[in-house]
């Protein structure tokens, strides 16, 4: 059974968007606090989705909404680990669970893709926003070459299903993308 603090976020994230509709500034404001309340403490995860890949970082699926709404997925980096530059389509929350995680911001300027800014550091307990509105283009890497970090991300939407882009920072150039989910099957929370 899933932990009484996953379920209570997801329950409370449903009647967020159930009350705000689509209004993104309002879910955002309410949907930081959810999660820094999740990730408060690193004592409810299950460690099946906590399992790193020594080659590549892990996106799990920790709920899905029926009405594809919002998804929340926990994402396991192995020592060393990045994405590409790339970017999400919906708004999003990201809380630090475990670990640490460097993000380095993009964004476009006269059709070239450059860095909008200094790379920050999110710690355990932090949560950052995403969106097309704020700022939805960054590279994230794993802040440690020896130990695993953990994130926590909400999305407004499945993030698994969702058309995405990745870039390359040199060229500009843009390759679409669907990321899917590291776990084959989606766990029952309400068993």
């Amino acid at each position: 059974m899933p932990d009484a603090k996953l379920l209570n976020t997801i329950e409370a994230l449903s009647r967020l968007v159930e009350r705000q509709g689509l209004d993104e500034s309002s879910i955002l404001n309410e949907a930081q606090q959810l999660i820094a309340n999740l990730v408060a403490k690193d004592d409810w995860l299950p460690a099946e989705f906590a399992q790193p890949h020594s080659q590549y970082y892990r996106q799990y699926l920790l709920y899905g909404d029926p009405q594809d709404r919002f998804s929340i997925v926990s994402f396991v980096w192995g020592p060393g680990q990045k994405t590409p530059v790339h970017d999400h389509t919906v708004w999003g929350v990201i809380g630090m669970l475990r670990g640490a995680e460097i993000d380095q911001p993009y964004h476009f300027v006269n059709g070239s893709l450059e860095q909008a800014g200094e790379a920050h550091v999110l710690r355990p307990g932090q949560v950052a926003c995403v969106s097309p509105r704020i700022g939805d283009i960054h590279r994230v890497s794993n802040a440690y070459d020896d130990q695993v970090s953990i994130s926590i991300h909400l999305y407004g939407g499945n993030i698994g299903r969702i058309t995405r882009s990745v870039f390359d920072p040199q060229t500009a150039t843009r390759k679409e993308f669907v990321s899917g989910y590291s776990n084959e099957t989606v766990p029952n929370l309400w068993v």
